[in-house]
């Protein structure tokens, strides 16, 4: 007679510590114990298939199990819903894009949507992925879902969400059209001089490289004003390194440098040019000189330029601030800037896994502040408002007249 009872009640104590492998050799050792009938009463008692079981024993009887630190065969297991579901990650990474906020500069980023939310939006989509693994994928991508914080992020606009929106769409179709589409802005200034920058880099033990005590200009250096242009498409990033003001015409030339060095050759067929940008700064929706650069360019190009402001106190939500700025930062950390040269050298040398590539140029020109734009100026501008706050969004076509200009 076997006794069940007795195999259920050590199946029970030791269920909790055993792994996959351990129950299977556990109960094939029960079920060689008890002899004829073994295999059908074990697998009645601990719920553990008459297959699972006769594999259990082939394990002891050949040995392989002392041989072998492995749960499972090699390719056992289900495969992953990134490899069943192609798509997937992609498809998730696209949902999270509009909802990236946090510090760009941090190691971590973090999503507003709600793990539940995403699932239900990837169900809509044709995909099938629960919360865990949503939350396993928003891990792979480098985002962890955090509760609400109060942050100042400055006025919110009612209509800040719907510009988003219409960012994200106008992206859409410049790329889906094959035409460049591309993020700017200041990098914060950096003193030159062996100053100390944030962060750690190795070096032998009690002996730091020693910087200045106290942050004050070095007049015959100066600071770097590094201005960057990230493709999006292209995962590819461009800064000018300023040596004297952050101005609109500093910002149009960087655009300008970048076109002629990467963009014309990536984009040989172009007609247009997007330019997603924040709503203030050299760049900003209401800097005269920045309208009137960005016309003179579009006539020297021969393209239309499209600008998109992101909305007022949104800075942080730029995407070259976490797809460029944030690795350009992470790359000199702990390395004093002790040069122009230095700076651009560090700068150029930034990559990361997925891809980015950075090119770097030193900007020598010196941009005066404070340059007046006439009403005359304005008005010969030819601008073309969305329908869509046309303070935002708007479009300069060439002028026919280029040629004078």
């Amino acid at each position: 007679m076997i006794d069940k009872s007795g195999i259920k009640a050590r199946f029970d104590a030791l269920a909790p510590f055993l792994n996959e492998r351990d129950r299977r050799l556990f109960a094939a050792s029960e079920a060689r114990a008890a002899g004829r009938g073994g295999i059908a009463a074990v697998a009645e008692v601990t719920g553990i298939a008459r297959s699972t079981i006769g594999r259990g024993l082939t394990d002891l009887r050949s040995g392989s199990a002392l041989c072998s630190s492995r749960v499972r065969r090699p390719g056992g297991g289900g495969k992953p819903a990134t490899e069943t579901q192609p798509g997937l990650l992609a498809a998730l990474e696209e949902l999270v894009q509009s909802s990236i906020r946090g510090d760009p500069e941090a190691p971590l980023r973090w999503v507003s949507k709600s793990q539940r939310h995403l699932s239900a939006a990837l169900t809509a989509c044709g995909f099938v992925a629960g919360q865990k693994l949503v939350g396993r994928l928003l891990g792979r991508l480098g985002f962890s879902l955090q509760a609400n914080r109060k942050t100042r992020e400055g006025t919110q606009h009612p209509d800040r969400n719907a510009q988003f929106e219409h960012i994200n769409a106008t992206v859409a179709d410049f790329q889906a059209a094959g035409e460049p589409a591309i993020s700017v802005d200041t990098k914060k200034k950096e003193l030159v001089g062996d100053f100390k920058n944030g962060g750690r880099e190795l070096r032998p033990k009690g002996r730091p490289e020693a910087v200045r005590v106290h942050d004050f200009v070095i007049p015959a250096l100066g600071k770097a004003v590094p201005y960057g242009v990230y493709d999006i498409a292209a995962n590819a990033g461009w800064v000018s390194v300023g040596m004297n003001h952050d101005t609109a015409a500093f910002a149009v030339e960087a655009i300008r440098r970048w076109w002629h060095e990467l963009g014309a050759a990536r984009y040989p067929a172009a007609t247009k040019l997007l330019i997603t940008a924040d709503c203030g700064g050299s760049n900003g929706a209401r800097v005269r000189l920045w309208k009137h650069e960005l016309q003179v360019l579009a006539d020297e190009l021969g393209i239309a330029i499209s600008v998109c402001h992101l909305p007022p106190g949104t800075s942080k939500w730029n995407r070259i601030e976490h797809r460029l700025f944030a690795f350009i930062t992470q790359n000199w950390r702990g390395k004093p800037l002790v040069s122009h040269q230095v700076i651009v050298q560090l700068i150029a040398s930034t990559t990361t896994k997925t891809g980015l590539t950075v090119a770097c140029r030193l900007d020598t020109n010196s941009y005066e502040k404070g340059i007046k734009v006439s009403d005359a100026d304005i008005a010969s501008l030819n601008i073309q408002p969305a329908n869509f706050h046309g303070e935002w969004n708007y479009t300069f076509i060439p002028r026919l007249f280029n040629a004078s200009i």
